[in-house]
């Protein structure tokens, strides 16, 4: 099938509502090191339960070094938070934005404690990965549970009770909004080449086991990734006037060489590309929201040396960051999100989702076995937002 390359929703619905029933949106995101002394403890967070000893952690780390040892995802976390912020208002809409972490401070239990202090009482979470895996879904949720059950016995409820009900905003690959900022990006990237280039998507590598446990409930983690690659290729191709020839590759692969993870890394597949003839490549980092640590060392400096060292004319696009287009669609989501909500409680049919591509949008409420670490295996932790917390 074609992807529908429209950037309109395929069923737009007027929201008359705005964002009740919620009461709070809270950016919900990895993390990072705000200096040197935080590298190790950060590290140590992000590997919980996987018995990495720190000597290992001491390799990973020279990234962050290489930095000043902060990581710039927390700057741009609090961009987007002022960003939506402002769109928010530009709206007419009052809902106050706050923002929490998995492995670093601001943690998602302060976060939701703050949003709970100040009186909210349901809250909609948007997770800053655009695409559904284990890392990009389901373990976020298992934190926001973990966190909701520490802030319940904070307040002194009874165990397994909670103080708020957290509702998150759908998977948002092929949303218009993520899609149209990528669209422009890569379309820059062009103008600054100034040349007929190779298209090379990029986004982080996953065991191929996560990959198999990632389409349980919709298309794998990679067939997302090629639909939104195939969508934004057209799309640029048709404003360049060209077609454009492209691939899909990876990067900041962390496993044993004995695990197999997806495939090509992006310095391989560049020096294949040499190799066969060919000689200016734009790096499309589709798999990012923004440029944080993933990009500005594995793209911008490896790939970056790599297509150096090979005579590779190379330019990087931007991350959708935020572009006007990504946070308008943001909000957007978050008013689908909250239609569906009030749809659900009068027992209404839900608004059809905005999405562009060849994939249909995926649920915002996930289903058994959604998402897991490896297809069958259940992690043992309860996971938020889903129609099983135990599934």
């Amino acid at each position: 099938m074609a992807p529908n390359t429209s950037l309109s929703p395929r069923t737009p619905a007027e929201q008359t509502v705005g964002t009740a029933p919620y009461d709070a949106l809270l950016l919900f995101s990895f993390g990072g090191p705000n200096g040197p002394e935080d590298v190790l403890p950060f590290l140590r967070n992000v590997t919980a339960g996987k018995g990495i000893p720190d000597e290992r952690l001491a390799e990973v780390a020279e990234h962050y070094h290489h930095f000043g040892g902060a990581s710039p995802i927390n700057g741009q976390n609090l961009a987007l938070q002022k960003a939506l912020a402002a769109e928010l208002e530009r709206r007419g809409l009052d809902l106050p934005v706050v923002w929490g972490n998995r492995n670093w401070e601001p943690y998602t239990r302060d976060a939701l404690a703050a949003a709970h202090a100040d009186g909210a009482r349901r809250v909609v979470a948007l997770v800053t990965s655009a695409y559904a895996s284990y890392s990009g879904c389901r373990q976020y949720r298992e934190n926001l549970w973990t966190a909701l059950d520490e802030l319940g016995a904070e307040v002194g409820l009874p165990q397994g009770e909670h103080p708020l009900v957290v509702d998150k905003v759908r998977t948002y690959f092929n949303h218009p909004g993520f899609v149209e900022a990528n669209i422009d990006a890569v379309t820059e990237a062009y103008e600054k080449l100034g040349a007929d280039g190779r298209l090379v998507f990029v986004t982080h590598s996953i065991p191929d086991t996560m990959e198999a446990a990632s389409g349980v409930a919709g298309p794998t983690y990679s067939e997302q990734h090629l639909d939104v690659a195939a969508t934004v290729a057209a799309a640029v191709g048709e404003r360049l006037g060209r077609t454009l020839e492209w691939d899909l590759a990876y990067c900041s692969r962390s496993g044993p060489p004995s695990q197999p993870w997806l495939e090509p890394d992006v310095n391989d597949h560049l020096r294949a590309l040499a190799a066969a003839g060919t000689t200016a490549v734009v790096i499309a980092p589709i798999g990012f929201i923004s440029d944080h640590m993933e990009v500005a060392f594995d793209l911008d400096t490896e790939a970056l040396e790599t297509a150096a060292e090979l005579g590779l004319t190379a330019v990087r696009a931007d991350t959708v960051g935020t572009r006007d287009a990504f946070v308008r669609g943001l909000v957007d989501l978050v008013l689908e999100r909250a239609a569906r909500a009030r749809a659900v409680e009068a027992g209404e049919p839900a608004p059809a989702p905005a999405v562009v591509g060849g994939l249909p949008a995926r649920a915002d409420v996930c289903a058994p076995g959604c998402c897991r670490m490896r297809d069958g295996v259940d992690s043992g932790r309860l996971a938020a937002c889903s129609v099983d917390p135990r599934s």
